[in-house]
């Protein structure tokens, strides 16, 4: 698969410490596995001069105290809290000055985010798309970009999971219904 990196974007998806490090409250141990995978497609993406975003999934500690019906700490527990070392990306993917650090709060890195005007300034039309979890916010956000008209790239050996046939069913789904999968070997940011 071949990308014009003039009109292409790496969306790594909240690779934090709450989510990849041992230490994590929402630990897995298969996004820890995906944090060398994305970082050789960041090396790989500044390589050949496509544009770089970082997701950073992060909760004010009341954001939900008023929730009507959505509200993550209910389901997941407390986690990434605003100024917590959990909400902070792992050390070993540290953003460049010219890569753009979206903060979300919810499961979709379009929702309330300047991602969108963003892409669209930059001349952005294909998101190449890895981070964690495959079934959570890496097929949210990837099935909005797709509602949005880019691109969706997902990129099955840079995806974090908890179980595999959840990142199984993300993948299905979303080259069924919206987007595109791939591996990085078959990955060409020419």
């Amino acid at each position: 698969m071949e990308l014009d990196p003039s009109q292409t974007a790496l969306v790594v998806v909240d690779m934090q410490n709450g989510f990849c490090h041992p230490d994590g409250t929402l630990y897995a141990p298969d996004s820890e596995a995906a944090v060398d995978p994305c970082g050789d497609l960041v090396d790989r993406a500044r390589e050949a001069g496509a544009s770089v975003v970082f997701t950073r999934d992060v909760h004010p500690p009341g954001q939900f105290e008023d929730a009507h019906y959505y509200d993550e700490f209910e389901r997941w527990g407390e986690h990434v809290v605003e100024g917590s070392w959990e909400a902070e990306l792992v050390a070993d993917l540290d953003p460049a000055e010219e890569d753009l650090v979206v903060v979300k709060h919810t499961y979709d890195a379009f929702y309330q985010t300047e991602l969108e005007g963003w892409l669209d300034a930059h001349g952005v039309e294909d998101l190449v798309i890895c981070g964690t979890l495959a079934n959570v916010c890496v097929l949210h956000t990837a099935s909005s970009a797709g509602l949005r008209d880019y691109r969706p790239v997902l990129v099955e050996d840079a995806v974090g999971f908890i179980e595999e046939d959840h990142r199984e069913y993300a993948l299905e789904h979303a080259d069924w219904l919206f987007g595109e999968v791939t591996d990085r070997a078959g990955l060409d940011f020419a």
